[in-house]
């Protein structure tokens, strides 16, 4: 039986989506130049951990990617369950850091659990609707809606606006596709769009500034309106080509604020100009229909909603992160996938794209619906 084992593993590794590894080495080599850009050509300040978190990374992708899809289903509630209590913990344990109470420093990581917890509920939720026949009645939506909310709430108490929002239209989605009634829906827009007087007064002033100055940066264009200023500057300066590597003067002469992780994307169109950036979102947009794909052509539930739940959690944090440096959108904290700096984040898409991978080896696997209900 032993000895099975090496040539079943073999197999399965030959079997993976390769197009998607290359794509995401591609991606994350665009970010460590960028990185080392940002740092005026060391290596040492930013890349070089980025490179050490992105092997770490891809190891523990292509071992996500490996096991058998059933034992994540059957594991998916404890997985949720430990991001939970880390979530907690932060109430408890977590320090602070840039305005907000978010991380829990395990010495050798500083470890960022709502990022963990976008990728938990994904599995938890994708567990349940796979153990549901469809349509699903009305009072069966209570769990999976609690599941959404709680991390909802404790993520909005570090405080973390952008995350808060991506666990919500990620829960959303998969509520969507498990065919939940567009009248549900829409009484629960209704519902957040009448009691917005009520969420802006429990906002922090620093984030009700952030939305002000996304209509009218010009209102406090050295204050609160500074980022987004500046963002828009070095975008425009880059023009068609860019001024070249290291070359940008908004990021070299530190105008451009966080020019390592949120605000990283501005940094490319200013070196590498508009074909740059093109570029870099042509290899999203490749990244993410190959992702569909696997997600479209799986047959069974558990790993259509895992595949789904990943690639939609992925690309919310491509489109959130660009559309908030050309100002299309508030700024509320997203990096940019594999590109921006960053230890959690990369870890957590790494993960994510290991179980879409997963689902992709596993994609003619048919999974019978679980009898045992929530447990």
């Amino acid at each position: 039986m032993k000895a099975d084992v090496l040539p079943s593993l073999l197999q399965r590794l030959i079997r993976l989506n390769w197009g998607i590894v290359l794509l995401v080495f591609l991606v994350s080599m665009i970010g460590w130049g960028l990185l080392i850009s940002a740092a005026d050509g060391d290596v040492y300040l930013w890349a070089s951990k980025q490179m050490v978190r992105f092997s770490v990374g891809i190891l523990i992708m292509l071992s996500l990617a490996l096991v058998d899809l059933r034992w994540w289903l059957r594991f998916s509630y404890i997985f949720y369950g430990i991001a939970l209590v880390l979530l907690c913990g932060v109430e408890f344990l977590g320090f602070i850091g840039k305005g907000g109470q978010r991380w829990i420093d395990l010495y050798v990581l500083q470890l960022q659990p709502s990022e963990l917890m976008k990728i938990a509920l994904v599995m938890a939720l994708a567990r349940y609707f796979h153990s549901q026949s469809f349509p699903i009645p009305f009072h069966k939506l209570l769990f999976p809606l609690v599941l959404i909310l709680i991390p909802v709430f404790l993520v909005l108490r570090q405080p973390d606006l952008g995350t808060a929002m991506v666990l919500l239209m990620v829960g959303g989605t998969l509520f969507f596709l498990a065919g939940v009634s567009l009248w549900i829906f829409g009484a629960v827009f209704i519902a957040i769009s009448a009691s917005i007087p009520v969420l802006w007064s429990f906002l922090h002033e620093y984030q009700k500034k952030r939305i002000l100055m996304f209509f009218d940066p010009s209102q406090d264009s050295l204050g609160a309106g500074y980022h987004i200023t500046q963002s828009k500057i070095a975008l425009g300066s880059g023009g068609l080509w860019g001024k070249g590597y290291m070359q940008g003067t908004q990021s070299s002469l530190n105008f451009l604020p966080e020019k390592q992780t949120d605000f990283i994307f501005t940094l490319l169109c200013e070196e590498w100009g508009f074909l740059g950036g093109a570029f870099l979102l042509s290899l999203y947009v490749v990244l993410i229909v190959m992702c569909f794909r696997i997600a479209l052509t799986t047959q069974n539930d558990f790993g259509r909603f895992v595949a789904i739940g990943m690639t939609v959690t992925f690309f919310l944090y491509v489109f959130i992160n660009i559309a908030m440096v050309m100002g299309l959108l508030p700024v509320v904290g997203i990096p940019l996938p594999l590109v921006s700096y960053g230890g959690t984040a990369m870890l957590t898409l790494l993960m994510g794209f290991g179980f879409v991978l997963n689902v992709g080896l596993h994609r003619t696997l048919k999974i019978p619906r679980l009898s045992i209900g929530v447990f």
